[in-house]
């Protein structure tokens, strides 16, 4: 039965410096490449067909630094221009290679204004109970950024498309993406509430592991868990 794996990112330097990241590229901390061989260690035993990232550089860095401790390599395909297509010569590496489709369909939450600035330092900005909202509501979006709704927006219809897809085909997925992402995915594996998600936390390279049978019903009525 095909296998659904939400790794979140290794924690980045922008995480440590406690700021709003979004779109922005930082790389990964020295607290996160620590981490890498726990994470790695997690799929020791378990079979990855393909994967999803986004060109992000601390999902593209975790997914290296992950397969540094597994007998595979990542061979990455970008697929924003359409169709997924194994791109190079996958087919004569495939024995030592996992193949990860590349989109920015997987992009963490678009934080507009608030992208760049100490998360501590615009609570005195905007007040502590404005910022509160901006990050917990899923409807409201901070000054020219994106809500949890929009998010959800734009990773489902892919997820539907290409996942989906891998996973009725038997395959066992893996998804190395950044938090708003993989609550989206959780949402709608999960069907949460709006007034639910709030609850719907996943820590700096927390893994969130799902089962399916051949009609991508889950196996388990325990479903999130880190």
């Amino acid at each position: 039965m095909p296998k659904l794996y939400l790794q979140r990112h290794l924690k980045s330097q922008w995480n440590v410096e406690n700021r709003f990241a979004g779109w922005t590229d930082a790389p990964l901390s020295k607290q996160g490449l620590e981490m890498a061989q726990e994470v790695a260690s997690k799929f020791s035993n378990e079979k990855i067909d393909v994967g999803f990232t986004s060109p992000l550089a601390r999902n593209m860095q975790t997914v290296i630094e992950i397969h540094k401790y597994l007998e595979k390599y990542p061979f990455f395909s970008h697929i924003d221009g359409g169709k997924m297509q194994e791109q190079g010569n996958f087919d004569k590496v495939a024995e030592n290679c996992t193949q990860f489709f590349v989109t920015e369909k997987l992009n963490e939450r678009y934080y507009g204004e608030l992208q760049g600035l100490n998360k501590a330092e615009t609570k005195q900005k905007y007040g502590e109970e404005q910022v509160l909202l901006w990050r917990t509501s899923y409807t409201n979006a901070p000054p020219g950024g994106e809500s949890g709704q929009d998010v959800y927006n734009r990773v489902t219809p892919f997820f539907k498309e290409f996942v989906e897809k891998e996973l009725k085909a038997g395959k066992n997925v893996l998804i190395v993406s950044s938090h708003h992402p993989l609550r989206s995915i959780i949402k709608y594996i999960e069907n949460i509430s709006e007034e639910n998600m709030v609850k719907v936390e996943i820590p700096f390279a927390g893994l969130v592991t799902y089962e399916f049978d051949e009609n991508l019903n889950l196996k388990s009525d325990k479903h999130f868990t880190i």
